[in-house]
């Protein structure tokens, strides 16, 4: 097997975020959580909705690409909580740590020099992990971004960020 370890380290850096694009941490930083369920103008959904459906959908490619035995939700209400379902400081905080786990596990399953990135997922022909880590980062970042957009509509931005 070739040394593909630079390879390795860009697509990490391209799930972590960053660079280019907020990070989760940023986007969620000071975040007031007597907010957490509001929906902005025009929104059908709310600032915890987001992160939830971050949640879900990374979980849901992180099962597609290590379990055979994997049945998604459907799409895409499956892939967001359940309508009029809210958060409280605790279940806000559980969907975040959630996120981080999850992602871990997939950065742990980009590291591993055993697992050849391009090749087709025995379980998923024509589908790789190369191609899940890609739909992961544009997920995650186009969501993100999203969340700072709300965050500006919100006004929940703390003072002096910019």
């Amino acid at each position: 097997m070739s040394d593909d370890s630079v390879f390795r380290q860009q697509v990490l850096a391209l799930l972590r975020g960053g660079n280019a694009h907020m990070t989760l941490d940023q986007a969620i930083a000071d975040f007031p959580l007597d907010r957490i369920n509001e929906h902005p103008p025009n929104v059908s959904y709310s600032p915890w909705d987001l992160l939830e459906h971050i949640r879900i959908t990374l979980w849901d490619i992180l099962e597609f690409t290590r379990n055979p035995d994997h049945v998604s939700p459907s799409w895409p209400e499956g892939h967001w909580p359940p309508p009029g379902e809210q958060a409280d400081p605790l279940k806000w905080q559980a969907t975040i740590n959630a996120i981080h786990a999850d992602l871990r596990a997939f950065e742990d399953i980009v590291q591993n020099p055993e697992i050849d990135l391009t090749a087709d997922i025995p379980h998923a022909p024509g589908y790789t992990v190369l191609r899940e880590a890609l739909v992961i980062a544009d997920h995650n970042s186009y969501h993100i971004g999203e969340f700072g957009i709300l965050r500006q509509i919100m006004g929940t931005w703390p003072p002096g960020h910019e």
